[in-house]
C-alpha cells in the first residue's frame, strides 16, 4: 500500500485530532490544504456532520479524519462518520474490535493511538489499518507511558507492513526526520497545531503555551475521565498538584470515582467551566477554546505536551505543515 497515496499527503504530517473544541473545521481543512492530514477532534454529531463538510469544501481531494475519543464516542457518532464517508478514523483511549470491522467493512482507515506493546498488539490483532504510537512527552491524555523514540521501533516491530506514525515530541523538521529514520511512516503532532492561527485555542492559552517553562503529567483536571495527561500550570495546577505533578489526595479521590459521567451526552462545556473554580477539587478535562473568557484560564485544562519548551510562536497551520515536512 502506497500510504501517502491512501491518506492523500504530500507531507508525512498529521495534525493531532484535540478534543474540546481546539482541533475544528477551519485548523483540520487547512492541514488538509496544505498537504498534510487534519483530524477533526469529536464534536456532538450535528456539530460533527458540518464540520466533516466544511473540511470537505475548504480541501476538495484530500482525505477527512475524524478523531474518536473512545470514553466519549457515541452511536450517532459512528453513524454521521459512516453516512458522510470519512476516510480515516483515529481510534484513542480503548479499541474496540466490532467498530473497528465495522468501519473497516465501509472502506475507512482505522489508526488506533496505542503506548504499549500490548495495546499495540492488541490493536493489530483487532484489524487496525495502522497504529499512532504515542510517547510519554505527548500533551494532552497519555496512553503513552515511554518515551517515542524508544516505544516506535517496538511498535514497527509487531505492526510489519502496517504503517506508525509518530507521536510525541514533535516540533520541528528535525523531529520528523528522526521519526522517518527510526521507520516510522509519519510523525503527529499536537502542541504544534494548536498554536495556530486556526486552532481553536484561545489566544491567552497558546501565549501561556509560548511562556511556560515546564509541563505537568498529572490526572488532576480527571472529572468523568480520569486519565493521565500533560498540562502547562495554572493556579488549579498550583492548588491541587504536589511539585512532580501527580494530584492531591481530595481531587485524586474524586477523580477515580467519577469515570461513569463520562457516559453523560452533550454536557455542554461552557457551562461546566462557568460553574469550575481553582479552589474547589472539581477539575473536568476542558479546555479553554476562543469562545470563553480569558479570565476562565486558571481553571482550565491547558494541555500541552513538552514540545511547547521549544515551540515560541503562533503560525498559520500551513506554516507548520512546512515547519514540520522533512
Amino acid at each position: 500500500m502506497d500510504i501517502a497515496d491512501r491518506l492523500k499527503l504530500d507531507a508525512p504530517v498529521v495534525q493531532a485530532g484535540m478534543g474540546g473544541g481546539i482541533a475544528g473545521a477551519p485548523l483540520a481543512a487547512a492541514v488538509s490544504a496544505a498537504g498534510g492530514l487534519g483530524t477533526l477532534g469529536l464534536l456532538p454529531p450535528r456539530k460533527l456532520r458540518a464540520a466533516i463538510a466544511t473540511v470537505r469544501d475548504h480541501a476538495p481531494g484530500r482525505a477527512v479524519a475524524v478523531n474518536l475519543l473512545m470514553p466519549f464516542t457515541r452511536r450517532p457518532h459512528i453513524e454521521v462518520c459512516l453516512e458522510a464517508k470519512i476516510d480515516i478514523a483515529v481510534m484513542a483511549f480503548a479499541i474496540d474490535r466490532a467498530l473497528i470491522e465495522r468501519l473497516t467493512d465501509r472502506g475507512v482507515f482505522v489508526m488506533v493511538m496505542v503506548g504499549t506493546e500490548r495495546q499495540a498488539t492488541e490493536a493489530l490483532a483487532y484489524g487496525a489499518n495502522g497504529l499512532i504510537a504515542q510517547g510519554r512527552e505527548a500533551g494532552g491524555h497519555l496512553v503513552g507511558t515511554v518515551a517515542q523514540a524508544d516505544f516506535v521501533p517496538k511498535a514497527l516491530a509487531l505492526a510489519g507492513s502496517r504503517p506508525v506514525f509518530a507521536a510525541g515530541g514533535i516540533a520541528t523538521a528535525d523531529d520528523t526526520r528522526a521519526a522517518l529514520a527510526a521507520g516510522a511512516t509519519g510523525v503527529v503532532a499536537g502542541t504544534r497545531f494548536l498554536l495556530t492561527n486556526e486552532s481553536g485555542a484561545h489566544p491567552v492559552y497558546r501565549q501561556r503555551i509560548i511562556d511556560t517553562d515546564r509541563t505537568l503529567e498529572t490526572t488532576v483536571f480527571g472529572l468523568a475521565w480520569p486519565e493521565r495527561h500533560r498540562v502547562i500550570p495554572n493556579a488549579a495546577t498550583d492548588r491541587w498538584c504536589h511539585p512532580d505533578g501527580t494530584a492531591r489526595r481530595l481531587p485524586a479521590a474524586i477523580n477515580k470515582f467519577s469515570a461513569p459521567l463520562s457516559r453523560v451526552p452533550d454536557r455542554g462545556d461552557g457551562a461546566l467551566l462557568r460553574l469550575q473554580r481553582p479552589a474547589l477539587p472539581f477539575l473536568t478535562p476542558i479546555t479553554l477554546t476562543a469562545d470563553m473568557p480569558a479570565a476562565w484560564v486558571d481553571r482550565a485544562a491547558l494541555y500541552a505536551g513538552e514540545t511547547a519548551l521549544r515551540l515560541d510562536r503562533i503560525t498559520s497551520a500551513a506554516q507548520a505543515v512546512a515547519d514540520l515536512a522533512p
